[in-house]
């Protein structure tokens, strides 16, 4: 690290999901100097998940050769509704939290300015200054993972709506009584179209008898399933596979035509574990589907592209929030 860097310089990105925590050092061009990454061991409750996600900042600050005192901010993204002004994530059915006041715990233990959002909107965020470069002034993200989340960017800004609950398109409804959602309602987008919605449908689908090369490659119960397993059956040929994918395509397609009747933004992005491992199979599908869904005409010259930042886009975008709310101190 040359001498040259100051406490003004660094931040802290954070993605605190419901099985991992991933933390990574950015410098002020949002270059990447180290990583670090923990199990979150949700069942242990906030207090222990807190200071695991303490451990996993001091990791990658210790990865850089870097004192915490170097760090100027730290952003972080949590899943379920977040309060960013409160500090506080006030819901998330993931870790089971319920109004947990994650920066000012964070802040106790780091002795560093925390600032936290919704771990979508930290995605879109990072997303639209990295990738897009700040161009298009109406931008949607989509991210298709566990669940399905959201992020909008509207006037160049991120709009989080008037509960901080913007951008929740995993829970529109697009089959009326269909698939329960862990929401509580039937036939939401994420219950259609989600790893586990997928997950769910595959092994629902085996235990009524149906083959499929899975289950020669991962056995009966297919519990190690994993995203890119269902890209190499289809590439050996599995047409279920390939079925159920080109269904959960069609839904995402179905999504983005309703949200570009709704908002016509100049740029729709994918993102999320399902799109980084099945780009190729769903993305075709999905611009095709959303163009015979959307109004005629409000299609047009709409970009619909898959995000390349992968599972980076959490901590990238979260040291975006940092720099920004930094600037703003």
């Amino acid at each position: 690290m040359a001498d040259t860097t100051d406490k003004k310089e660094l931040y802290v990105g954070v993605d605190l999901g419901g099985t991992k925590i991933l933390a990574g050092v950015f410098d002020h061009q949002h270059k990447c100097l180290a990583k670090s990454k923990i199990s979150t061991k949700a069942d242990r409750g906030p207090g222990a998940v807190i200071d695991r996600i303490a451990r996993c900042v001091k990791d990658a600050v210790d990865e850089c050769d870097l004192q915490m005192k170097q760090i100027r901010a730290i952003g972080i993204g949590a899943p379920g509704s977040v309060d960013p002004e409160e500090g506080k994530v006030v819901f998330t059915g993931n870790l089971g939290w319920d109004n947990v006041p994650l920066k000012k715990e964070l802040e106790k233990l780091l002795s560093v300015p925390v600032h936290i959002e919704n771990d979508c909107n930290i995605c879109i965020l990072g997303i639209y200054e990295l990738e897009l470069h700040e161009k298009p002034r109406h931008v949607v993200g989509l991210f298709l993972g566990t669940g399905i989340g959201g992020g909008l960017i509207l006037n160049g800004k991120l709009f989080s709506g008037f509960n901080h609950t913007a951008g929740e398109v995993g829970h529109m409804i697009l089959e009326v009584g269909g698939p329960k959602c862990t929401c509580g309602n039937q036939g939401c987008f994420e219950a259609l179209a989600s790893r586990s919605a997928i997950f769910r449908r595959i092994q629902q689908a085996v235990k009524n008898g149906q083959k499929t090369i899975l289950t020669d490659m991962l056995g009966s119960d297919l519990e190690d399933l994993r995203s890119g397993d269902l890209l190499k059956a289809i590439k050996k040929g599995d047409k279920f596979v390939e079925r159920v994918i080109e269904e959960a395509a069609e839904y995402t397609g179905i999504a983005v035509g309703n949200i570009i009747n709704l908002i016509n933004p100049e740029v729709v992005v994918l993102g999320g574990g399902v799109i980084e491992a099945l780009e190729d199979e769903m993305m075709a599908i999905i611009v095709e589907t959303a163009k015979d869904y959307a109004m005629t005409g409000t299609a047009k010259g709409i970009d619909i592209i898959a995000s390349k930042l992968g599972d980076n886009a959490g901590i990238v975008g979260a040291s975006v929030l940092a720099k920004k709310m930094s600037r703003k101190e």
